[in-house]
């Protein structure tokens, strides 16, 4: 990342969260129209494993006493 980039994220982070809110929906609106290439089976198979992973380890916690 470059240090432009994480300027723009050090500000996005000490912005209240009304404006955090505001600036996200407007990056997002934006994205709409980027042009990504499709996901390779090897990506949507990592990151299947990385959800199963991240939910196996919430229901963990919930069953701890």
């Amino acid at each position: 990342m470059t240090a432009l980039a994480q300027e723009l994220l050090n500000t996005f982070d000490a912005l209240p969260n009304a404006e955090q809110l505001e600036i996200a929906l407007a990056i997002l609106r934006r994205l709409v129209n980027l042009d990504f290439p499709p996901l390779t089976d090897d990506d949507l198979a990592l990151n299947a494993e990385a959800l199963f992973l991240a939910l196996d380890e919430q229901e963990a916690d919930y069953e701890q006493p």
